[in-house]
């Protein structure tokens, strides 16, 4: 029993080993910070981007660069002002709505976005705006997220479950408000 308890001070009092256990124990942690720090980061600048393509594309219609925006030109300069989008045009949803400031109806609050359940996307309503007219644009896109299974990625997802056309993704919206500015078409001089 001596011996046992002599044994057992010597184990008590040996502080070899000591660092690797904080190791094991913080490690994880910081580096899940690191992780959760770098898929907030990409949403961000995804985000970002986002908004810089919807305000370049934007810009080309009030300026009178796309005097005919369609639903795929405005999607093809959307997606190339934001490159760093992935599959940027089969993901990203458009609305485009015209209101009459003098009779005001409000704009729907509920986005439209890709509904990754279905194969085949529902119309959604996109009118173009002639000279001076107040347009809305919102564009939502469908992302998934670059770590899906840690912290804010997994948030992401677990967040989503309930939601069938989210499809493990996470949304992104983007929205401009303009007045197309007066320009004089080509055919008039």
């Amino acid at each position: 029993m001596r011996h046992l308890m002599s044994k057992f001070r010597q184990f008590a009092g040996d502080d070899s080993g000591v660092v690797t256990v904080e190791f094991v124990l913080v490690f994880p942690m910081f580096f899940g910070f690191f992780l959760m720090t770098y898929e907030q980061g990409v949403i961000s600048l995804r985000n970002v981007m986002l908004e810089r393509g919807v305000d370049m594309a934007v810009r080309e219609i009030r300026i009178g660069a796309m005097p005919e925006p369609t639903g795929p030109l405005l999607k093809t300069a959307i997606c190339g002002y934001a490159e760093i989008l992935p599959d940027c045009e089969e993901q990203i949803e458009l609305e485009m709505v015209v209101r009459d400031v003098r009779n005001w109806v409000d704009i729907p609050s509920q986005v439209r976005c890709i509904d990754r359940s279905v194969t085949t996307q529902a119309s959604v309503e996109f009118v173009n705006g002639g000279n001076n007219k107040l347009v809305f644009l919102r564009a939502c896109i469908r992302l998934d997220p670059m770590l899906p299974t840690s912290g804010i990625g997994r948030s992401i997802v677990t967040a989503a479950e309930g939601n069938d056309a989210a499809g493990g993704s996470y949304a992104l919206v983007a929205s401009a408000a303009f007045v197309v500015e007066p320009f004089a078409d080509e055919d008039e001089e």
